[in-house]
């Protein structure tokens, strides 16, 4: 039976396993599920990345992974990248990426790629990066990431930890951080996990720490130069997910106050939203053309505000290629983070009411986008080695590759129009 290889990678909030708890175990039962039902093997692997590392630095470890476990059955490979990870995919599947190191050398198995998905990714940055660059942002961060940890194994922190926490936050709504009060809140979220738990996080926020490469990358003003040295790769399927969440709606506030920590996670939730609202309009965190919402507007029946966002991510900056699916959730809704039955755990009460049906079909979706690829790419290849009789699949697929990299450099390109 041919081996179907999915590779996930995940975004500044996210990781493979840390404090015994897997961050996209729902997502990675769902793919396994749907290739599963269709008679097909699929091996789901999720690359352990430097959570803020720059993007080029995680990029590569994300080609070392896929060169060390492909394998070389000639198996379709799939790249699904949450937030920051769909940047990874995306430049690791650019044929003209340089990768540091020996990562170069580690993309033989490009030949095999079919499909590029990426969830509630900041293709055209987010502004929350340009708060999180500040010495206030940066501590932020890193209590947020402290609770995102913590709520997200126990379902939900004991008040008393992250009550100091939240009251630092709730700061922002007056444009003021207490970093004492802070670094209090961190500490006390820390101590409720048990021993092994707590020196992992504490380990896992170190390096979230040491190097923030990724933060200042992220910044729209950065995410301009990303895309003029970046092309997607011929022959292979790109699409996206993108969510939002309304802001401020008072019936949302309401339902969260019946329980308390909901009413806590609203208040961080809100903070992160208002920030992420904030757009210059000298780099807007979307595409000039108006492609990206013609394709929302059709996937959502209306055309949202344009400072419409899932919490983390503007709407419009989460689009690239096909539109897999596109609706109301939040940053951690789209990966399984959202309440519900089957170990579903929600910590950003956002009131976007994602549930199990939005995730099932957003996952179908993603699996019919990953099949069409495989198609889209045997005729690829089928077509390359037809042009060039005498060379290996693979061959003929880097010429081709190389061929239509060289014509879009010789005239103007709008990414949207060549897919």
């Amino acid at each position: 039976m041919e081996r179907t290889r999915i590779y996930l990678s995940p975004g500044m909030f996210g990781f493979a396993r840390l404090a015994s708890f897997e961050y996209f175990e729902h997502l990675i039962r769902a793919l396994e599920e749907r290739f599963r039902d269709r008679g097909r093997d699929a091996v789901v692997s999720v690359c352990e990345v430097h959570p803020t590392a720059s993007i080029l630095r995680r990029a590569a470890k994300l080609a070392r992974l896929i060169d060390e476990s492909a394998g070389e059955d000639d198996g379709p490979i799939h790249l699904v990248g949450h937030s920051t990870g769909g940047l990874d995919a995306r430049l690791v599947a650019c044929p003209t990426a340089r990768l540091p190191g020996d990562a170069g050398q580690r993309l033989g198995w490009t030949h095999r790629l079919c499909s590029v998905t990426t969830m509630n990714t900041p293709h055209y940055g987010t502004p929350l990066a340009a708060f999180f660059a500040t010495v206030s942002g940066q501590r932020l961060l890193y209590a947020i990431s402290a609770l995102t940890v913590t709520a997200l194994k126990l379902g939900a922190p004991p008040l008393a930890a992250a009550s100091a926490l939240v009251a630092a936050v709730s700061r922002l709504q007056v444009g003021v951080l207490e970093l004492e009060l802070l670094d209090r809140g961190i500490e006390g979220v820390i101590r409720v996990l048990d021993e092994a738990s707590s020196r992992e996080l504490r380990a896992w926020l170190r390096l979230l720490r040491d190097d923030q490469g990724a933060i200042v990358q992220l910044t729209p003003e950065a995410m301009d130069l990303f895309h003029a040295g970046l092309e997607d790769r011929p022959g292979v399927r790109y699409q996206s997910v993108a969510s939002y969440s309304p802001r401020n709606e008072v019936r949302d506030w309401l339902s969260a106050l019946r329980s308390p920590w909901s009413a806590m996670s609203a208040t961080i939730f809100t903070a992160m939203s208002n920030i992420t609202a904030r757009q210059d309009a000298r780099y807007p965190c979307r595409p000039l053309h108006p492609g990206v919402e013609q394709q929302l507007a059709a996937a959502l029946g209306e055309v949202p505000p344009l400072d419409a966002n899932d919490g983390v991510v503007p709407l419009m900056s989460q689009v690239w290629g096909h539109l897999a699916w596109a609706g109301r959730g939040d940053h951690l809704d789209v990966v399984g983070h959202f309440p519900g039955r089957g170990g579903h755990t929600d910590w950003l009460t956002s009131g976007a009411r994602f549930n199990r049906h939005r995730f099932d079909t957003l996952v179908d979706r993603i699996v019919s986008g990953m099949l069409l690829g495989e198609e889209e790419a045997r005729r690829f290849n089928a077509e390359a080695a037809h042009a060039a009789p005498g060379r290996t699949v693979e061959q003929a697929a880097i010429a081709a590759a190389g061929a239509q990299a060289a014509l879009a450099a010789s005239g103007p390109h709008d990414p949207e129009t060549s897919r």
